[in-house]
Formats: structure tokens, C-alpha cells, sequence
């Protein structure tokens, strides 16, 4: 992944980070993604983190 577009996704339940990346050119806002926690065991939302 290139790293200028690689972005940190954290769910703040659990402190679980995910990295992804985001299109720069359309997306302006803070994402929000439902992934995985493996420490739940279930899907949650994560939000986007500072670096």
C-alpha cells in the first residue's frame, strides 16, 4: 500500500486498529467502516484516527 494514502481506522471499545486506505481526491470527511473485531469476536464500527 502506498503509504501517503494508508490511513489508521481504531475501534474505541477495544483500542483494535485497523490500516486502510481512502480516495483522497473524492472522500474530504473522516470515515467510518464496520469491520471486524477480532477481541469481540463480532462486527463494530471503526472510526478514523490521527496518525
Amino acid at each position: 500500500m502506498s503509504q501517503d494514502r494508508l490511513i489508521k481506522i481504531i475501534n474505541k471499545a477495544t483500542g483494535t486498529t485497523v490500516y486502510t486506505t481512502k480516495n483522497k481526491k473524492k472522500v474530504t470527511r473522516k470515515i467510518e467502516l464496520k469491520k471486524y473485531d477480532p477481541k469481540l469476536r463480532k462486527h463494530v464500527t471503526f472510526k478514523e484516527a490521527k496518525k
